[in-house]
């Protein structure tokens, strides 16, 4: 059934209570809808009601489309100096037999064996420790451009960067333009946990705070550059934390313009000092999607990891909200499966992705960093494809 049928009846359905019918109403008209409202969808909208609005509002942007790229991940080191209390993949560094610390030369030998490769982006994100600073990203950003000028380079988040500008004594505006003069072309959007100084000095006390990442951000776009936005949901947090956050995130995105997707990034308990939490039902993950596709209304785009949250929740997420569900990834990211993620060895073949997408009705997009459309996979017929090249990253025992 189209989306505007759905709304409609939706909207003529009498047992339907004021409150929700006025945010209805609003989503129809496409008008933005109050803090209050967004906690009340929290505290009392059922999923279906939730998934009609959002997918009213996905399929008014984009249609059937669902957009994916071909990308790998370069994780310098899980080794940290600080101490997240959700976080089951960094070691600190008294624990440094358990990790790994790649040189230079190590990264710009997981870039070469792509050479060859249909891949658009490296994904540069990991611990944070002393001798990853200014002069050493810098130099990694040229040397990645170097080889290989065409790749997207989305590396680091405000963790790292407010970490290493500190060190080198430089202020965010002159260390963004620096990084960007060395070759980064967009940031991802990890490192925003919470922003509410309650939760987040709980759970995250010492990195960067909620300020200084919407601050690092703002700067980024000053520069006319995109990035990405996270939150990471489903611990301690209320209900009222998760607007608050969407809220600062929408006042910066009516700033500046410069995010264009939303990952909601699910809590998982395995391994980590808040293992005694509970995790989030798929119910509610599916919830939290389609919330923030109706919150956020100036965001292009909502992402699902498929890594993090399965391959049938992806599916699922497509029609609460979701656009977008992330790469290939080749088996180079330890994040998600360290946490305790369905995916253990987290990579999909380009035919893989594309049969996941039309399986539930949408059309897979294949998209650059920056979601200018590479393949449109809606009529391609694959050949055989071979298998994705594994490059295993240790194994923390």
């Amino acid at each position: 059934m189209p989306a505007e049928d759905s709304l409609q009846i939706l909207l003529h359905d009498a047992s339907l209570p004021a409150t929700l019918r006025q945010i209805a109403l609003k989503v129809h008209n496409g008008e933005r809808i109050t803090f209050d409202e967004g906690v009340l969808l929290y505290e009392e909208a059922e999923l279906g009601f939730l998934g009609v609005l959002a997918n009213y509002i996905r399929e008014k942007k984009h249609g059937d489309t669902t957009y994916f790229n071909r990308n790998f991940h370069i994780e310098p080191t899980n080794l940290c100096v600080y101490d997240c209390k959700f976080c089951s993949y960094s070691r600190l560094i008294k624990q440094r037999a358990d990790g790994w610390e790649y040189t230079m030369d190590e990264m710009l030998d997981i870039v070469k064996k792509y050479d060859g490769e249909p891949v658009t982006e490296v994904h540069i994100v990991g611990g944070v420790l002393p001798q990853y600073d200014v002069p050493f990203y810098a130099e990694l950003f040229r040397r990645i451009k170097a080889h290989r000028p065409n790749l997207h380079v989305k590396a680091l988040t405000p963790v790292e960067y407010h970490y290493i500008f500190k060190k080198a004594k430089i202020d965010y505006a002159t260390g963004m333009a620096l990084m960007k003069d060395a070759g980064l072309e967009s940031m991802p959007g990890g490192g925003a946990e919470i922003f509410h100084e309650e939760i987040r000095d709980h759970i995250a006390k010492d990195k960067c705070t909620a300020n200084q990442w919407l601050q690092i951000h703002e700067e980024w776009h000053k520069l006319g550059m995109r990035s990405n936005a996270t939150m990471l949901y489903g611990h301690i947090e209320k209900y009222w934390h998760r607007i608050d956050h969407m809220e600062r995130l929408r006042q910066l995105q009516d700033k500046t313009g410069g995010f264009q997707t939303f990952i909601p990034l699910k809590f998982r308990n395995k391994d980590n000092q808040m293992s005694n939490v509970a995790e989030a039902s798929v119910i509610e993950d599916l919830r939290n999607y389609a919330i923030a596709r109706i919150y956020l209304d100036n965001f292009d785009h909502i992402k699902a990891y498929w890594a993090m949250i399965s391959r049938n929740t992806a599916q699922l997420s497509l029609n609460f909200g979701v656009d977008d569900i992330d790469g290939t990834l080749d088996d180079t990211t330890k994040i998600y499966s360290m946490a305790g993620a369905e995916e253990q060895h987290p990579a999909m073949s380009t035919k893989e992705l594309v049969e996941l997408i039309k399986h539930v009705g949408r059309k897979p997009v294949e998209r650059d960093t920056l979601y200018n459309v590479v393949t449109d996979y809606s009529n391609v017929e694959f050949a055989e494809e071979k298998k994705p090249q594994f490059y295993k990253l240790p194994v923390v025992n």
